[in-house]
């Protein structure tokens, strides 16, 4: 089974597009990108690759299970 690695920004981004999210927009300190009245942050690692800790906690956030999100494309 394939585990859930680190990802850059932009990879998270187009992981939550293909997800059905719009953006990102601008927003105090950190962009977001929402669905139907979610709300997801985007971090800025500057440059860095998002930790897979850093993943998990989005992932809850969308309350979708590691499987779901190693399975959209």
């Amino acid at each position: 089974m394939p585990e859930i690695k680190p990802m850059s920004r932009r990879e998270l981004i187009k992981k939550l597009r293909t997800l059905g999210f719009d953006g990102p927009f601008g927003g105090g300190k950190h962009s977001y990108m929402r669905k139907y009245g979610q709300r997801i942050i985007i971090p800025n690692p500057h440059r860095a690759d998002l930790g897979v800790k850093l993943i998990r906690k989005i992932i809850r956030q969308l309350e979708m299970s590691d499987e779901d999100w190693l399975a959209a494309k």
